[in-house]
């Protein structure tokens, strides 16, 4: 693989603008490269060619340096002749490091300016690359002094909880005491009279409880020492002064917030807005540490992330400099290396030296001095793709593409459908398959979308808050969503072949529960407690569908509400659960006949199952719109609002007809169709921003063919109007069945969701990639009283 497509492969999506732009660079080189062969004399080449084929004959037989000494010019030119940049270091107003600005010496060349264009953009490049590592860095180090400062609370905490008779001995003796027990901190404090002055300021971080292990050695022989030279007394001094407990006055000063998110919780919140004080009880400790647990965990993640990009722009840089000494035959490269490597991003070992202290402190105190245990949690492996999978999903498939032919080949063969009994089976068992049919169309589409957004590198794992390596892949959702397809077309081709077979018709009862045991069978497997079968991203799915159910009673982030915006596309979806509930809670399957439509609760909840996922969105609308004080919230939950109306009005019309609820319904649903798509397009998407630098598209794209866009806008109206049909009055066709219909109209809706679901993700993809925005944020579980005052 070529360095650029690997530089690219490796890249924070989230901060690629930040990065080196490596390709532009290398395409200025290429136009220095042809600009020399066109004004290279035509009998050059050979003679080029001749010289170099007989420099690689003599270099076969020199000794091999070049992994030891990487920047080691020619012996055969001059010292003037190196001298084809000079770089100077301009001082910025308020300090810090300034701009590095290279002066090419050789631009009244013929073809100079090129060469001159090149260093002046390396320039930008390389103070673009400095300037974000370096706020990047400093942001670090402000959150790392917020670590601190909870882990003072925190191991505070511990010994009011779990040493209370420590705590009471020792309250006298804690005012001057601001170290944490059984250690002295992440980094020990550094006299300023033994400090040296080329250490930076993160050597004098206060840190709680991160002394590294390697300085155990060194511990013990001092430890030795006092022993042999001091009595018992002065052993007891030597231990207090070493080993100092943390100060409890912290807890004077800070709050708590460990309580989880739930709607008891948010009851409280809203009667009393007040933080609650420290309970100093062991479930409050045991959650603390959980929260600090996590956000140690996301910060070590920051911190490899910003060393991996430093690493790879000075990689980046080193390539692109070699490259050019290449193709210019010119030595360059050891000058402009040498400045990255005195720069703030070659010399500086912050983050080194911070994720050094971070792993001590978690492998103390977050994973009970188990180093290889708490390296495991900090540094989570990557997935990694299993052949079981991939053999499991083409049996799956083989089988699924093989049962869809056998179904079709039965159902024509027994012309079942122009049947007597074939009005029956379509307004019976129909709908009772079609459930898991709309399932796993969504999960192909899911998958779909998947494939592309790896593809594309949108980091959907990132925006969906899915834990790293625990993630589903395309491969493993096309496998559940086959293996649903098997069970499905199973389920129906024995419940054809046992209908039309004489000698089974006496087991009519039993072929009707065929459905309702595969719908069993799945929810048993949802709800399976047991580690099989992807058990965290079914948790997951519960965990969000749960707060869905209770919209208002939770905080909603972009998980709950993409759920639930999947759930709009499922109406038919879950009027065919309804009518599971009246097909076999009412006995009807014993005669395969149903009178559900004439039932007053199931008119009812008719109603009600297809407003549910509207309504979701509605409560979610306000309740994001309560939190962040968004406007555009309130529009959207006008938006719902006005499809819940238009649903309501069409359903009556369905049940009731009549021309009145036909004009009502046509105009409800138009108003929330147009509403709707303008949302969908403008809103979700992004798109047709007139002024942008793609015209009625956006600024930032990622398919690099822009008619994918308007093709996509022209299918979502489309498929939007698709729902329309029965207000409009097609609501029979000539060979299909009514049911049928209704079903091919929720397939186009849930192909449309498909479609609305990629851009979606791109356009919160590129606004996190706009904002730099890589990271969760954690929330911590203390809150000092100088941050409630900033606060306010």
């Amino acid at each position: 693989m070529k360095f650029g497509k690997e530089f690219a492969a490796q890249m924070v999506q989230e901060w690629q603008e930040a990065y080196m732009d490596y390709n532009y660079l290398k395409k200025i080189l290429k136009e220095v490269l042809q600009f020399k062969q066109r004004n290279t004399p035509s009998s050059m080449p050979a003679a080029a060619t001749s010289k170099g084929s007989l420099k690689r004959r003599v270099s076969l037989y020199r000794a091999f340096s070049g992994l030891t000494n990487r920047y080691r010019g020619s012996p055969r030119k001059n010292a003037n002749e190196d001298e084809v940049i000079l770089i100077s270091a301009m001082e910025e107003e308020g300090g810090g490091e300034g701009r590095y600005q290279t002066m090419f010496m050789n631009a009244s060349e013929e073809g100079g300016e090129r060469e001159l264009l090149f260093f002046k953009r390396l320039d930008d490049e390389f103070n673009k690359v400095v300037k974000f590592y370096k706020g990047k860095v400093d942001e670090v180090t402000a959150e790392a002094e917020d670590l601190n400062r909870q882990m003072d609370a925190l191991i505070a905490l511990r010994i009011k909880v779990e040493n209370p008779g420590l705590a009471g001995a020792n309250m006298g003796n804690l005012a001057t005491n601001r170290v944490s027990l059984n250690t002295a901190s992440i980094v020990h404090p550094i006299n300023s009279s033994t400090r040296n002055p080329e250490l930076s300021h993160m050597e004098v971080i206060q840190e709680v409880e991160m002394s590294t292990e390697t300085n155990s050695d060194d511990d013990k022989k001092v430890s030795d020492a006092e022993n042999s030279a001091s009595s018992s007394q002065g052993k007891t001094t030597s231990n207090v002064e070493r080993f100092r407990p943390a100060s409890l006055e912290v807890l004077d000063h800070v709050k708590i917030n460990v309580e989880p998110e739930t709607p008891v919780s948010t009851m409280k919140n809203i009667i009393a807005s007040s933080k609650s004080d420290l309970s100093y009880s062991k479930e409050e400790l045991r959650k603390a540490e959980e929260l600090m647990a996590r956000a140690f965990i996301v910060f070590y993640q920051k911190l490899r992330l910003l060393k991996s990009y430093c690493f790879l722009n000075q990689l980046a840089f080193s390539k692109i400099m070699k490259k050019y000494d290449k193709i210019t035959s010119r030595n360059a490269s050891k000058a402009y290396l040498n400045m990255v490597d005195v720069s703030y991003l070659g010399s500086s070992e912050e983050v080194t030296k911070l994720m050094e202290r971070v792993e001590a402190a978690f492998v103390k105190h977050f994973a009970n001095g188990n180093h290889r245990k708490g390296i495991n949690i900090l540094r989570p492996k990557s997935k990694r793709e299993k052949h079981r999978t991939t053999f499991l999903l083409g049996f799956f498939s083989g089988c699924s593409l093989a049962l869809v032919i056998a179904v079709a080949v039965l159902i024509h063969a027994r012309d079942v459908l122009n049947s007597p009994g074939g009005p029956t089976y379509m307004e019976n068992i129909f709908p009772l398959y079609s459930l898991f049919g709309f399932i796993v169309l969504h999960m192909m589409l899911y998958a779909a979308n998947i494939y592309f957004w790896k593809r594309h590198r949108i980091n959907y794992a990132f925006i969906f808050g899915f834990k790293q390596g625990r993630e589903l892949g395309y491969r493993e959702v096309l496998l559940l969503g086959s293996g649903l397809a098997v069970l499905t077309l199973g389920g129906v081709l024995s419940n054809l072949d046992m209908e039309m077979d004489p000698r089974t018709s006496s087991f009519k009862a039993i072929i009707e529960l065929i459905p309702l045991g595969i719908l069993t069978l799945v929810l048993l497997i949802i709800f399976c407690p047991f580690n099989i079968i992807y058990r965290s991203s079914r948790f997951f799915l519960i965990q969000c569908a749960f707060h869905c159910l209770l919209a208002p009673l939770y905080k909603v982030v972009l998980p709950d509400f993409f759920l639930a915006d999947q759930l709009t596309s499922q109406v038919q979806a879950f009027r065919n659960l309804e009518f599971y509930v009246c097909y076999y809670g009412f006995g009807d399957f014993k005669r395969r006949s149903n009178r559900c439509h004439e039932s007053k609760v199931f008119e009812s909840f008719y109603f009600v199952v297809a407003i549910i996922p509207y309504w979701i969105r509605f409560l979610q609308c306000l309740r994001r719109y309560f939190e962040e004080r968004d406007s555009m919230q309130v529009y959207n939950s006008v938006k719902f609002f006005s499809t819940i109306i238009a649903v309501v009005v069409k359903t009556f019309y369905d049940l009731k007809r009549g021309m009145i609820w036909k004009i009502l319904a046509a105009v409800t649903s138009g108003f929330a169709t147009i509403i709707s798509t303008y949302w969908d397009i403008v809103i979700d998407w992004g798109l047709l921003r007139q002024n942008s630098g793609n015209p009625w598209l956006r600024d930032k794209l990622v398919l690099p063919n822009k008619g994918v866009y308007f093709v996509a806008m022209g299918l979502n109206v489309v498929l939007r109007l698709a729902w329309m049909q029965t207000v409009l009055g097609f609501r029979e066709a000539p060979v299909l069945h009514r049911t049928a219909l209704t079903a091919i109209v929720a397939c186009l809706e849930i192909l449309r969701r498909g479609i609305w679901n990629f851009f979606r993700l791109e356009n919160e993809h590129l606004n996190n990639v706009g904002k730099y925005r890589a990271f969760k944020s954690v929330p911590f579980p203390f809150y000092y009283d100088d941050d409630e005052d900033k606060s306010v």
